[in-house]
């Protein structure tokens, strides 16, 4: 029996969501094994043609921007469009494809404020053995 291939419609995929706006870790993008997260200007994207829905980008996002489409919190749900959009926009066929313009950004993120970054705020704790031992000297026991 023939199964035709999954559109971007009925795929489930991978969503990568607003509190990766303006963050960028790409840590997601070495993790995945079929190269499917793009960069874009603010935000990086998860096509949904190329995503295999292998889960190992959501476990290693620093920011927790990363869901399963149907774990997707109810105010970030218009991100599973934005990024399906974000490649049938930029293809020359006007397919799914690769996007052309690398710092480009769906238009709904482009007009997006600038958002805070809470990777800082996590980063702020995280010291390195030097920095610890040059810690020490200012703060004696």
């Amino acid at each position: 029996m023939f199964v035709p291939a999954a559109t971007w419609e009925q795929r489930v995929t991978y969503v990568i969501a607003q509190p990766c706006i303006d963050v960028k870790d790409r840590a997601c993008v070495a993790e995945c094994p079929v190269d499917c997260i793009y960069e874009g200007g603010r935000t990086l994207y998860i096509n949904p043609v190329e995503c295999v829905d292998c889960r190992a980008c959501e476990p290693v996002c620093p920011v927790e921007a990363i869901f399963h489409e149907d774990d997707l919190p109810q105010g970030w749900a218009r991100y599973k469009d934005v990024n399906a959009e974000y490649f049938e926009s930029v293809s020359p066929s006007g397919g799914h494809g690769r996007p052309l313009v690398g710092d480009g950004d769906h238009p709904y993120v482009a007009e997006l404020p600038p958002q805070g970054s809470r990777k800082k705020d996590i980063a702020v704790f995280a010291i390195g053995k030097e920095e610890a031992e040059e810690a020490d000297l200012w703060f004696p026991l």
